[in-house]
């Protein structure tokens, strides 16, 4: 399973999701341990915005904000300790939403767009292969539709296509664009005539995926969201493709383009201020392929729980997973804190599902799910995907939480990864903050291998 909504950490939900603990279910799985770090820079601690790292063949690239705000690009070929330093053009301000995102094209070229929030499209390219010293404003795409761009998003398509998407527009007011490069001539154009999906300038969605599944399709799930404030998301909506370019409701119907909610399907018709918001939405699947999307609403009595809905012989069938004795009420724009995580269900053997968790007050982990009901029947023994030692803060200025960042490039030893570590303040709504604020915190390049 292979999902770009973990990415549209990215992407999308970046802002609200780093710093949380992440956890592993595999049951054989052993410890990660520290190999080694390496300083990396200076970053900028006081709100946190997403990072990207990238390590291409024999070159690793992180792309931040340093000491000063400046968006930057460290470069080092493996096994080398120095970092060569390329700073770009743009600050980030209090805006959590302005994270930084990479990838490398298909010629060795590095693509990077970030730092925006409902602001004209801010894309750069390097002129040479692997090199971020050459790093140039492009000042357009396509052309079209990109004065107010929002959550940028590179993924590699069906036939490995290089794919870019945004959203066009504001909260309550969006579209959702792809673009697709073409590497012979160095251009973008649209992947899709019309947007996926519309709000009709009264609502957008906010998504989780493509996701592709086990069963060949990519699967995608959202809310939509009537304004700014977080509260007024609502309707739990889903639509899958072969190709990213046809659309179907789960019946296999098709989806005329862009969908709006009054053509979308809903799985779930939770209506604003009902206990659902974007950032916290799941794809996942059972042992027979079939999809769950995971998400949060208020029960009958008003206490957030967790929920699952499975598509059942053509039907959602939509179970409550928890049964927490706490309301989780949210309002207002801008990043926030959240006191709720769902994670994906994942077959875990025989007749088991898992799934993790994170609350403000019941505690984390991962729950062993009976496949038939979704309902917890004990918890997995989970591992972190970090060690301890560096969950451990180094800063003693009051209210620091520590953030990562994986890596999204093409490292594939399954028995060691690369991460980013810094430190920065909790989210604070996109708001200035008043008051004494930390100084810059390190950033480290570690490299964990699993014992």
């Amino acid at each position: 399973m292979i999902s770009i909504g973990s990415r549209m950490t990215g992407l999308m939900m970046a802002f609200v999701m780093i710093g949380l603990a992440e956890h592993s279910c595999r049951a054989a799985a052993g410890d990660w341990r520290v190999e080694s770090r390496l300083d990396v820079a200076q970053v900028w601690a006081g709100h946190p915005v997403g990072f990207c790292l990238i390590t291409h063949k024999d070159r690793q690239f992180a792309a931040y904000y340093d000491a000063d705000r400046n968006m930057t690009v460290a470069s080092r070929k493996l096994g080398e300790s120095k970092w060569t330093y390329s700073i770009l053009p743009q600050k980030v301000v209090w805006d959590s939403h302005n994270y930084v995102t990479m990838v490398v094209d298909d010629d060795g070229f590095i693509h990077l767009s970030g730092n925006m929030h409902c602001v004209p499209l801010i894309y750069l390219r390097t002129t040479k292969p692997l090199d971020a010293a050459t790093f140039e404003r492009v000042p357009a795409m396509v052309g079209q539709r990109e004065g107010k761009c929002t959550y940028p998003t590179f993924f590699r398509g069906p036939n490995k296509e290089l794919i870019f998407t945004y959203r066009d527009g504001s909260s309550g007011n969006g579209d959702q664009l792809y673009n697709v490069y073409d590497h012979a001539t160095k251009t973008w154009r649209r992947l899709l005539d019309q947007p996926l999906t519309s709000g009709e300038g009264l609502m957008n969605a906010y998504f989780n995926g493509p996701t592709l599944g086990p069963d060949g399709n990519y699967h995608l799930c959202w809310v939509w969201r009537d304004h700014g404030g977080c509260e007024t998301n609502h309707d739990l909506s889903y639509a899958r493709s072969k190709d990213l370019i046809h659309w179907t409701k789960s019946d296999g119907s098709a989806l005329e383009l862009p969908i709006t909610i009054g053509k979308a399907e809903i799985v779930d018709p939770v209506p604003a201020k009902g206990g659902m918001i974007n950032g916290n939405t799941r794809i996942g699947f059972d042992s027979r392929k079939r999809v769950i999307i995971s998400y949060h609403k208020f029960d009958e009595n008003g206490k957030t729980q967790a929920y699952n809905a499975r598509l059942e012989d053509g039907k959602w069938k939509i179970y409550k997973t928890s049964d927490w004795d706490y309301r989780w009420y949210f309002e207002g724009g801008g990043a926030i804190v959240f006191e709720v995580h769902i994670g994906n269900v994942s077959p875990a053997g025989p007749g088991q599902l898992s799934q993790s968790f994170s609350h403000k007050v019941h505690g984390s982990g991962v729950w062993r799910l009976d496949e038939e009901t979704l309902k917890p029947v004990g918890l997995i023994e989970s591992k972190r995907s970090t060690p301890s030692e560096m969950h451990k803060l180094e800063s003693d200025f009051p209210g620091m939480e520590v953030r990562f960042c994986g890596d999204s490039g093409e490292f594939r030893d399954p028995n060691a990864k690369y991460m980013l570590r810094w430190e920065t303040l909790p989210a604070n709504r996109d708001r200035p903050r008043a008051g004494d604020l930390p100084g810059p915190a390190m950033m480290r390049l570690y490299k964990l291998v699993e014992e």
